[in-house]
């Protein structure tokens, strides 16, 4: 009788620890930015701005569809590229925009919630190799739990965003003109409290070994 509950408590205490290793390993978010409400709301709607006054030009938002990330890792909400032909043959003018305000809807499709960041900005002169237009960030984390959440619950999970997003100029930015709009995801629970999969395997084989030896001994009474 003690060795068969010896057994059963090593086997029950195996599949305890690979479930936390599951579970360890199950860290990834689908996300996107792509929702009806990520648009411009002032002075405009939608995901396109036209300059005010000066020279033609454009700052249109491109939003992530559906990305599937790890926890933690530094990810992207999508990108303003920032347009100005007449600035290609006319390098004296410039292109001018009025303060304007953007919203950025996450969709966190793994917990089912959504927030939002809120950009504002004072407008700014867009030159061919000029541009002096910023987008500030509010509030800078969403999330975990009902933190910041439009709808839903983000569980473990939030999201964080850098503070200022700096618009290149139209002929600057690794793609020309595009301004990356960067952040983080990560969750409040600490991977570093969970022993690693290879620790656990090894704790796992351990206990179902003494099981059995204690089984063997008793037999061999």
């Amino acid at each position: 009788m003690t060795s068969t509950r010896s057994l059963q408590f090593a086997a029950v205490s195996a599949i305890a620890i690979f479930a936390m290793a599951a579970d360890a390993n199950a860290g990834t978010i689908t996300y996107s930015t792509n929702a009806a409400g990520t648009e411009f709301v002032s002075p405009t709607t939608g995901l396109t701005l036209d300059s005010s006054s000066g020279l033609s030009a454009t700052l249109t938002f491109q939003p992530d569809a559906n990305t599937i990330t790890g926890t933690p890792s530094n990810i992207n909400f999508g990108i303003f590229t920032l347009e100005c032909i007449p600035c290609l043959t006319d390098q004296v003018d410039s292109a001018e925009f009025s303060a304007f305000s953007f919203d950025l809807v996450i969709t966190d499709s793994t917990d089912g919630a959504t927030g939002e960041f809120v950009g504002s900005s004072t407008g700014g002169a867009v030159a061919f190799n000029a541009s002096t237009l910023t987008i500030n960030w509010s509030p800078l984390q969403i999330g975990d739990g009902t933190s910041g959440a439009l709808t839903g619950n983000f569980q473990t999970t939030f999201f964080a965003i850098t503070p200022t997003s700096r618009i290149v100029a139209p002929n600057s930015g690794a793609n020309t003109g595009e301004t990356t709009v960067q952040g983080g995801i990560d969750s409040a629970v600490s991977i570093s409290s969970v022993p690693e999969p290879g620790t656990l395997a090894l704790m796992g084989g351990a206990l179902i070994g003494l099981g059995l030896l204690r089984r063997g001994k008793i037999r061999g009474k």
